[in-house]
């Protein structure tokens, strides 16, 4: 096993802390430090695994920190952002408008549509007010102002109101 800069190893423990693979970790830290390093070597700095069991307390509290921010702070990872989504979308929409696939540019925009009218959101979008701004349900003022109209009146109006279109 290669020796571990202390940079090296917080790089790895926050990697793990927020869910990256093993696999994934050994390539970034290639890719980062140009050091190869073992996936049982990047287990080893993670204390919910066995073989992180031994790690120091200082390492498993940059752990648990790091996990916890990585939870509660979605604001930091950009595709958790809906204007970074749609400036995306809009960016393959070209690309693909460009390359002259419309089938795909048609689905990029209906995404970006979806998008904006918070399809994928777990909102609820309620009126509890009716027409008239009132909090009586919709339909009800209509259907009691109905009750005490005979089918004589209803249909007389109907004939009234043609006439005065004509």
């Amino acid at each position: 096993m290669v020796a571990l800069k202390s940079e090296v190893k917080i790089y790895i423990i926050q990697s793990v802390a927020c869910y990256d693979s093993p696999s994934q970790v050994v390539e970034s830290v290639k890719n980062e430090f140009g050091l190869k390093v073992s996936r049982q070597q990047v287990e080893s700095h993670d204390p919910t695994k066995s073989s992180g069991r031994k790690l120091a307390q200082r390492w498993i509290d940059l752990f648990n920190e790091t996990r916890e921010r990585f939870q509660n702070e979605i604001s930091d990872i950009p595709i958790a952002n809906k204007a970074y989504r749609l400036r995306v979308l809009d960016r393959m929409a070209t690309k693909a408008e460009g390359m002259r696939n419309f089938s795909l540019t048609a689905q990029l925009v209906e995404q970006a549509a979806k998008e904006c009218g918070d399809a994928y959101t777990n909102k609820q979008k309620i009126d509890l007010s009716s027409s008239d701004g009132s909090m009586t349900p919709k339909g009800l003022n209509d259907f009691y102002a109905d009750i005490g109209k005979t089918k004589s009146e209803s249909s007389t109006e109907t004939v009234l109101d043609n006439a005065s279109k004509e």
